[in-house]
């Protein structure tokens, strides 16, 4: 929200889908560098540059919660602006995908990289960070908007129903090789 005269107004930021673009695209952008990142360490295709303390095997979630914590601190101590409030915005993308991108293996305390959990729960910040980048503002919204809405979500839940299904039977091709490819992995 804005400021008027140091207090809060309820006039929207108009940074906000700015910089929530920017989250976007990073976060989109690191996602899939992660997955193509793993896939050719596990492949053999690329060096093991996995961290390892004592052994362990430091996940890039580590990385993302580092990352978070840095620029939250950041911007609860400072008053960025600019390129400054702009780097802040693509570390946080950069953060949310690198914690996310295990978000399976957090919320299940294990298991495999491949989970289905982390490809939902990125799916899920990418839509609310889109939501927030491409959204009009709630009163601009007219009466076609709210048509136009209903008509997209039935559009969607009718997609997602189609599509279920074809995830599904792609899962059950793709999962034993991606879970076999994990088993025989750099430790």
């Amino acid at each position: 929200m804005a400021r008027v005269n140091g207090a809060p107004s309820d006039v929207p930021d108009a940074r906000s889908p700015r910089l929530a673009a920017i989250a976007l695209v990073t976060f989109l952008a690191t996602f899939l560098a992660a997955r193509v990142t793993v896939l050719l360490i596990m492949t053999r295709r690329m060096p093991d540059l996995y961290l390892y303390v004592g052994g362990t095997h430091v996940h890039h979630l580590n990385y993302g919660i580092f990352l978070l914590a840095g620029v939250g601190g950041y911007l609860l101590l400072t008053s960025p602006a600019g390129r400054r409030l702009k780097a802040c915005a693509a570390i946080y993308g950069v953060g949310l995908a690198l914690t996310f991108d295990e978000f399976g293996m957090w919320v299940h305390l294990g298991g495999s990289y491949w989970q289905r959990a982390s490809f939902d729960a990125v799916v899920v910040v990418a839509a609310a960070l889109a939501l927030v980048a491409v959204a009009p503002y709630v009163g601009r919204l007219r009466r076609w908007h709210a048509w136009a809405t209903a008509v997209l979500v039935v559009g969607i839940v009718v997609f997602g129903s189609l599509l279920r299904d074809s995830l599904r039977y792609a899962g059950e091709r793709v999962g034993p090789h991606l879970r076999e490819i994990e088993r025989s992995a750099p430790r």
